[in-house]
């Protein structure tokens, strides 16, 4: 079962178009190489804990010199054949450290860009995203609307947090990403431990998303963190799996178990997809370089005020345009997503579709065309915002049109991604006869 999942993902089509802009994730997401994570594992740090750092700012430095190491020991794994399993396990690690950093940043929490400073740790003070250090999960399930190269055959393994920190008037999660206190309550280990059930079930990787992931990353990280050191143990005794199942909205449907989804050379392993509205500070696009294998970033605004008056952001189109360049400039695997509101075509489609092809030229972009007005967007409800005048209506089948075929012109790598669904496109050429499909 377990190798024949394999080969039905990696024989997908889409991966004849894709796969030079995808090669490390679909690798490990077939247990060809090692997770980031588990690279991160085997990259010494020179201190002896975080004791002997002292302060955030030490530590990032520390952090980002590490990296350059982590990077080294990449390279040798995807071009070089370097088997990570021959290295041991420095006394403290680069995975070690992450944790550590985002505990202690968690304390004065600048995990997003709104920077807010609270000490979620107290509680006594709450920043935008309104959390404590307590992280919730609305759901988890093996998710079948994600891209083709996430879904793939069995599913993403998608992680539901609560909260935002953004405040989307059309959000089609509002249930979670603005009740806080939705959801269930569950520890980094426990985190960890949901994960392990998604991967050995055959998932073909961890989708952190929400509400938004970023405001998470101290539970998230981790829960990274016991991936790579407690592996295997993680499976679940009868005791701990009555509370795990508690959101796990697909556990009617009998997924064969089996570790060797999951394994690597005897090491746990899982790609680990970051699903976010990409309104990151600095510190946590840092700490997430080394652990992260794909990303899938929105990109909803154009550079006007759209964002400040339909999502309460400030700040919004440089803070994302910035975070994109710099994961094109890393060279991170990445897929966009740009969804294609009504009566925002030129004021935001065509910005940031402009943008995307000067600045990170080949990225597959998915020009999405399933906005639908919900939450405060959504005339007929009594939390209808008058903010939402221009978007209180599904795009018109025109409006699409032009947004797809502007893509076009810009020479953007969107079809695949955008059209997956709707068609098989290996048989159709011509952006006018996929449009007549």
């Amino acid at each position: 079962m377990w190798s024949s999942v394999y080969r039905d993902f990696e024989r997908l089509w889409i991966w004849e178009r894709l796969g030079d802009r995808l090669g490390w994730y679909l690798g490990v997401s077939i247990n060809r190489y090692p997770a980031k994570y588990n690279i991160a594992n085997r990259v010494a740090v020179p201190v002896n804990g975080f004791d002997e750092i002292g302060s955030v700012e030490k530590g990032l430095s520390i952090y980002e010199k590490a990296t350059e190491d982590f990077l080294r020991l990449w390279r040798d794994v995807r071009y070089g054949g370097e088997d990570i399993t021959r290295l041991e396990r420095p006394r403290y690690s680069l995975l070690d450290l992450a944790r550590d950093l985002v505990r202690a940043i968690v304390r004065k929490c600048v995990f997003c860009r709104w920077r807010c400073g609270v000490d979620r740790a107290k509680g006594n003070k709450l920043g935008a995203c309104m959390l404590t250090t307590e992280s919730r999960v609305g759901s988890y399930f093996h998710h079948f609307g994600e891209e083709l190269v996430f879904r793939g055959t069995r599913g993403s393994g998608t992680i539901f947090f609560t909260s935002c920190n953004m405040r989307c008037l059309f959000c089609q999660n509002s249930d979670i990403s603005r009740d806080r206190f939705n959801g269930v309550p569950y520890t980094p280990r426990e985190l960890a431990q949901i994960a392990f059930l998604l991967r050995i079930e055959g998932c073909h990787n961890i989708n952190w998303v929400g509400g938004e992931p970023t405001v998470h990353l101290h539970s998230i990280v981790e829960a990274i963190w016991y991936l790579a050191n407690e592996g295997f143990k993680l499976m679940p005794r009868d005791g701990e799996l009555e509370k795990l199942l508690l959101t796990k909205v697909d556990s009617y449907i009998p997924y064969p178990m089996d570790k060797r989804f999951g394994s690597y050379k005897g090491l746990f392993n899982v790609p680990m997809l970051f699903n976010t509205n990409m309104f990151l500070s600095r510190e946590s696009m840092i700490l997430l370089r080394p652990l992260i294998d794909i990303w899938l970033p929105d990109f909803k605004f154009g550079p006007g005020r759209c964002a400040i008056r339909l999502s309460r952001t400030p700040w919004y189109y440089e803070t994302v345009a910035n975070n994109l360049k710099t994961l094109y400039e890393w060279g991170e695997e990445m897929v966009i997503r740009h969804l294609v509101m009504p009566n925002h075509v030129e004021c935001c489609t065509k910005q940031v579709l402009e943008w995307i092809a000067k600045n990170i030229p080949g990225t597959p972009v998915n020009v999405m065309d399933q906005y639908r007005p919900e939450a405060y967007a959504d005339p007929s409800s009594p939390s209808f915002s008058p903010d939402a005048f221009d978007i209180a209506r599904r795009p018109t089948r025109e409006e699409i049109v032009r947004a797809w075929r502007y893509a076009e012109e810009l020479g953007l790598n969107y079809r695949e991604v955008t059209f997956e669904k709707k068609l098989s496109i290996r048989s159709v050429e011509g952006l006018e006869a996929l449009i007549e499909h």
